[in-house]
């Protein structure tokens, strides 16, 4: 397998956990986002870029931008159907000054 090469991300979540309040913690499954998926989402739904300029800001092609954005749809939709905490940690990133 070959090694993932760095994506870049201008937007650190720094320590973020979005958990369900109707469900008591002891109970609760989780789902893990990545920095990338993170990054992913911020960029297609709230910038409302298409994958290809998206792509091009986090420095991958345009079919590994579709393949993080599908795996962090399906995880939020995940967290939100089966009442689940969504985690924000870790991925193969490089953060990159805003500018």
């Amino acid at each position: 397998m070959r090694p993932k090469k760095p994506r870049w991300i201008k937007c650190v979540p720094g320590e973020r956990c979005f958990r369900p309040q109707c469900k008591p913690l002891s109970k609760l499954a989780g789902v893990h986002l990545s920095l990338d998926e993170f990054e992913a989402v911020r960029l297609a739904d709230l910038e409302e870029l298409k994958q290809e300029e998206a792509a091009k800001m986090m420095n991958i092609s345009r079919p590994t931008f579709s393949r993080i954005i599908s795996s962090a749809h399906r995880k939020i939709g995940d967290a939100l159907v089966n009442i689940k905490a969504i985690k924000i940690e870790g991925g193969c990133c490089e953060i990159i000054k805003k500018g």
